[in-house]
């Protein structure tokens, strides 16, 4: 899978994309993973990326044409529209809320990229010329879409194949289903007295089986009540 990440801040994605799950899945191989600086594409010697709205008001907008250009050096000379076509995504406070299913659909896709949002917006028109899913991972504002398109990559990179070391970790977690997961334990059998429930260290995998179901099913409701 190829995942390219256009920002105006390439130095945030260091820490994160150098450690556990995404780290590893680059070293196997499994991702190939490009974080490009927006102000590369833009016009010299400045390198401006923004400029005030027209029509005035407060803030910066993002301007079209490192963008457009970033985009198009991505896509390579491919049709976005076209089928099989790669994955445009832009971070922003007016998205749809980015969940399970969307991050499994985009573990499917053989290039991703993902423009971090910025300022007050991007410029209509090129959201007018490429085909962008709009994304967003909750209903409050960052100063800038670079931490949302973190988050995205790491829950789209972990669900590729070979990435995690057991696939049955994936199936079996919240919100892969209509309920959140079920309480976990481990050792020690006690801990400050209190003890792991006894059908746990009964063998009887039916009986887990419908324990953790009831478990998942209490738990749901409850969160669900707030």
């Amino acid at each position: 899978m190829k995942i390219d990440v256009l920002t105006l801040f390439p130095g945030m994605f260091r820490g994160p994309f150098e450690e556990s799950m995404v780290r590893i899945a680059r070293r196997s191989g499994r991702v190939d993973l490009r974080i490009l600086d927006l102000r590369d594409f833009a016009d010299e010697p400045h390198r401006k990326v923004d400029d005030r709205p027209f029509g005035g008001g407060p803030g910066m907008v993002l301007s079209p044409v490192p963008v457009a250009r970033a985009v198009e050096h991505v896509l390579d000379g491919a049709d976005p529209t076209a089928d099989g076509a790669p994955r445009l995504l832009l971070t922003s406070p007016q998205g749809r809320h980015f969940d399970q299913p969307q991050a499994r659909s985009l573990s499917t896709a053989e290039h991703v990229v993902i423009v971090c949002g910025h300022y007050e917006g991007l410029d209509e028109r090129v959201l007018e010329a490429f085909p962008f899913e709009e994304v967003s991972i909750g209903d409050f504002i960052l100063t800038g879409g670079e931490l949302p398109a973190m988050v995205i990559v790491d829950s789209v990179v972990r669900l590729l194949p070979g990435v995690l070391g057991d696939p049955e970790s994936i199936e079996n977690e919240s919100f892969e289903g209509d309920l959140l997961d079920h309480p976990h334990y481990t050792r020690p059998r006690s801990f400050r007295g209190r003890s792991v429930p006894d059908v746990l260290l009964s063998g009887d995998h039916e009986a887990i089986a419908t324990w953790r179901r009831e478990r998942s099913i209490e738990r749901t409701a409850a969160r669900a009540r707030g």
